[in-house]
């Protein structure tokens, strides 16, 4: 099936006692055994839920994988990830990546004795200098959020295959949509499926998937003795959602490509930081691994101009937390979603305090530039 088709029949897409096309939603806690002692399919709700199983198999064959699991946010798929490994054990860790990961990593992670690097996996060196006999794994986002840099997926799972280490990717910007990396050569794939999968701001999960068995063992017991799973309604939810990606994706781009053309002839605008922009670094690697740019952009004014007044004279365009709704929705990284990182690491890292990120909607493109240009014409 091609991918499209995928989102709509793939996985488990029928009820097979009724025929009904929409997964029903099983909210039983328990479930019936005949047999003392057998091996029932369902037993308990936390270990397993026939909703919560159409849908992880869903991920698992648009991600090319052959194991998905669904988790209560996309915090909860990275933390089962990184539980994988042990004390003692050393992670490679790009530094552009989303602010909350960051938290886990250093309260709460480090605290059990997971060590960590922080580089720009962009520069496949760096990865290799950081790389010792401890390492196990690298971890990285691709486009990054907020500053859209692109990394080589499949150059960087070659380095960890020559270390014997395990590549993790988060591909929420990119979504399965344009983006594929266990194909690329990574081990494991994690999502914030709030995001673009949902892509009506109304559920909060994460998903994971992998395509190595021993992975998808250890991910299972991680979700059933962790037990951050995600529930039947919320799961019903993102199957919903997942099942319109490619339409949506297909204007979520499109809207977001015309504002990148809007803003890059705007002399309000400093600096872009866009896939799509053919002067970035990572443009020519993005065309090879990805099937499109996503719809995320962020975005400096020029030096003097008022951040904060932008975003709050946006009309259409909501001020808020979050990305990937239908809705386009806009946020300053360094006050919002990566303000848990101390501010000389954002700085270093290239967050600066007046950067911008939108995540392009689907409204009338139109509408969009003129609340953007209105709101310009206020600063």
């Amino acid at each position: 099936m091609k991918f499209n088709t995928k989102l709509i029949h793939g996985g488990i897409s029928e009820d097979k006692e009724t025929g009904a096309v929409s997964i029903p939603v099983y909210r039983s806690s328990t479930f019936h055994q005949h047999v003392l002692g057998g091996e029932p399919k369902w037993e308990y709700g936390r270990t397993g839920n026939p909703t919560r199983a159409a849908l992880e198999a869903l991920i698992a064959e648009i991600e090319d994988g052959t194991d998905g699991f669904a988790f209560a946010s996309g915090s909860a798929a990275i933390h089962a990830a990184f539980s994988l490994f042990s004390a003692g054990d050393h992670i490679v860790v790009g530094n552009d990546i989303y602010g909350g990961t960051f938290r886990l990593i250093n309260k709460v992670l480090k605290r059990f004795g997971l060590e960590f690097t922080v580089v720009d996996t962009t520069n496949l060196d760096e990865i290799r200098h950081a790389i010792t006999d401890k390492t196990v794994a690298v971890y990285l986002e691709t486009p990054t959020n907020p500053l859209l840099r692109v990394s080589d997926i499949a150059a960087i799972a070659k380095i960890a295959k020559s270390h014997d280490i395990k590549t993790i990717v988060d591909n929420t910007f990119a979504t399965p949509y344009n983006q594929n990396p266990l194909t690329l050569g990574a081990d494991i794939v994690v999502h914030s499926a709030t995001k673009y999968l949902g892509g009506h701001s109304d559920v909060v999960a994460g998903l994971a998937v992998t395509n190595d068995p021993k992975i998808a063992e250890g991910l299972a017991f991680l979700q059933n003795s962790i037990g951050s799973v995600l529930g039947p309604d919320d799961s019903w939810l993102l199957m919903r959602g997942i099942k319109t990606l490619g339409v949506r994706m297909r204007v979520h781009q499109e809207n977001a490509k015309a504002i990148y053309d809007f803003l890059d002839k705007n002399d309000k605008i400093a600096n872009i930081y866009y896939p799509g922009n053919p002067n970035s670094a990572g443009f020519e690697i993005a065309k090879k691994q990805m099937s499109g740019f996503g719809a995320m952009l962020s975005f400096e004014l020029q030096p003097g101009l008022d951040a904060k007044k932008f975003v709050e004279s946006l009309q259409i365009i909501d001020l808020a937390e979050s990305l990937g709704g239908i809705e386009s929705l806009v946020e300053i990284p360094a006050v919002m979603t990566h303000s848990s990182i101390p501010r000389d690491i954002r700085i270093k890292n290239g967050i600066k305090d007046e950067l911008i990120r939108l995540s392009v909607g689907v409204e009338d493109e139109e509408d969009l530039i003129e609340d953007i240009k209105q709101a310009l014409s206020k600063i």
